[in-house]
């Protein structure tokens, strides 16, 4: 069963101020590996598992005998070849390090033999931080957070929405594309032999009561196993999409944890679903006029134990400095999809007749608006806003990353969302009259646009060395290529639209 081997998950998730300072860093890095290592000994690990996350965004992983483990393991890593990850350093500049972070050990549940898996930092052959290491970026952003002044701790809750299928096929050749997935809960399947009446019509799956939901149990063992690796959950359930769709909450962490625990969370869903015979998909939209699937992104500031978004007897309880940070998001919202929605899918979600976000909005309890600010939140330890645009094929390093940059950017200039056109809207824009609905910014609609809006308006996340424009190029030459990859193709849909003009 997986365990973590740092302090307490109720401690991570608090809102108490984290220690501070390098001396104070240092000896909390002496004080992990000590209890790392004696994790290993006590739990008999054979097998280290060390996990590093590509620019993309995806895990890559090595493993060597638990023998290794030590603290000059610790201290100066492992080599490996950077030129094989896709946005990394290629030729002489090629070798880099792993240096594992002992405070995200955790034992792997899905290993035969008891194995510690570790999150790594990369470094290059010379002993310095790689710039382009998501988690570097991530780092970064917090330490400049801090040095503004402005707050030394953003609280990040993302939630988690994917799809479980039984199987998926698919196929891409100059002469044949297609793909076929299929669910036993889905409305197709209601005339198979053993359907019983119990399939989920489309869009009707919202908290569905078993036998509706034949994944409960399969998702109950995920969320054990999430909270055994010390991330906290705060609720499941089936989603509305349909066939398959589901949802884990978890609890608050600071920006590099929340990275940290987004990357985990995934992991023991993709792999708990395999173990079970079946497949899982964070893809935003898998199955055509049917809800996709989101990753929202809840967060607030705080400043010592005072948190900053809270300010009682204003609009929504809500601060000024909420209000700008509010501004820098919706500001930079088309720049900053070009980070937090970075595939042609992503647009295939965000459309007209869901509850994804189209327009740059922000409301009370609006759930069409790309910031919402829950209502659930009427205490000042609560107060949040939730970006609802982004989704899982983000690099949850960069992107959180670049939410926080946008925000404090908002703070920094003062961006007033009122005074920009930006809200509020307390309920949904549906039936606002044309001619107001056409004086409302939108989101990009396509990854393209995204892209451009990224090349044109990223000087915010230069701001602090926090990004570089090694960095963001890098970042736009995977993405543009990508986007090119998919829109140079035939689509089986063309097909069947164009075939005989």
């Amino acid at each position: 069963m997986p365990r973590r081997t740092s302090r307490p998950a109720s401690d991570r998730a608090s809102s108490k101020r984290p220690a501070s300072g390098r001396a104070a860093r240092g000896a909390g890095r002496e004080d992990s590996v000590s209890r790392l290592l004696r994790f290993a000994r006590e739990n008999r690990v054979e097998t280290l598992d060390l996990k590093y996350v590509s620019l993309l965004g995806r895990w890559h992983h090595l493993s060597l005998p638990a023998e290794r483990l030590s603290e000059s393991l610790i201290r100066e890593g492992v080599g490996f070849d950077g030129s094989s990850v896709a946005g990394y350093d290629k030729g002489s500049t090629s070798d880099m390090t792993l240096i594992p972070d002992p405070e995200t050990g955790v034992l792997d549940p899905f290993w035969d033999r008891p194995t510690l898996s570790l999150i790594c930092d990369i470094y290059k052959g010379d002993g310095t931080p790689f710039r382009r290491d998501p988690r570097g970026v991530a780092r970064r952003a917090e330490a400049y957070m801090i040095s503004t002044g402005i707050a030394d701790r953003a609280m990040i809750s993302p939630e988690f929405e994917y799809y479980i299928f039984d199987s998926v096929r698919h196929r891409t050749d100059p002469q044949i594309s297609f793909y076929e997935i299929d669910s036993e809960e889905a409305e197709w399947n209601s005339d198979a032999e053993d359907a019983r009446g119990t399939r989920i019509p489309n869009r009707a799956g919202y908290q569905a009561l078993p036998p509706q939901d034949r994944l409960y149990l399969l998702r109950d063992e995920i969320v054990r196993l999430i909270q055994q690796a010390g991330i906290p959950v705060k609720y499941h359930h089936h989603e509305g999409g349909g066939p398959g769709q589901s949802e884990i909450e978890i609890l608050f962490h600071p920006l590099l944890h929340a990275g940290d625990a987004t990357m985990m969370v995934k992991y023991l869903i993709r792999m708990s679903a395999d173990r079970a015979g079946k497949v899982a998909t964070f893809m935003p939209k898998p199955l055509w006029n049917v809800a996709g699937s989101g990753m929202h992104i809840h967060q607030h500031l705080f400043l010592g134990d005072r948190p900053l978004f809270w300010d009682e007897g204003k609009w929504a309880d809500l601060s000024e400095l909420a209000h700008w940070y509010i501004g820098g998001l919706l500001h930079h919202g088309p720049a900053l999809l070009g980070l937090t929605n970075p595939s042609t899918n992503s647009y295939k979600r965000l459309v007209p007749g869901f509850e994804a976000p189209v327009n740059l909005i922000y409301g009370l309890a609006n759930r069409s608006a790309a910031v919402r600010i829950p209502a659930a939140g009427r205490t000042p330890e609560t107060k949040r806003i939730e970006l609802r645009p982004p989704d899982a094929t983000c690099n949850i390093y960069l992107a959180l990353a670049g939410i926080l940059m946008a925000g404090l950017d908002g703070i920094r200039q003062k961006i007033d969302p009122r005074e920009a056109g930006f809200g509020p809207f307390d309920q949904s824009i549906r039936n606002l009259p044309e001619r107001q609905l056409r004086r409302l910014k939108t989101l990009p609609l396509s990854m393209g646009e995204a892209l451009e809006a990224l090349e044109k308006d990223h000087a915010f996340l230069l701001e602090g060395d926090v990004f570089d424009a090694e960095t963001i190029e890098s970042w736009m030459e995977l993405k543009t290529r990508e986007f090119l990859d998919v829109r140079n193709r035939p689509h089986p849909r063309e097909i069947a639209l164009y075939f005989d003009t």
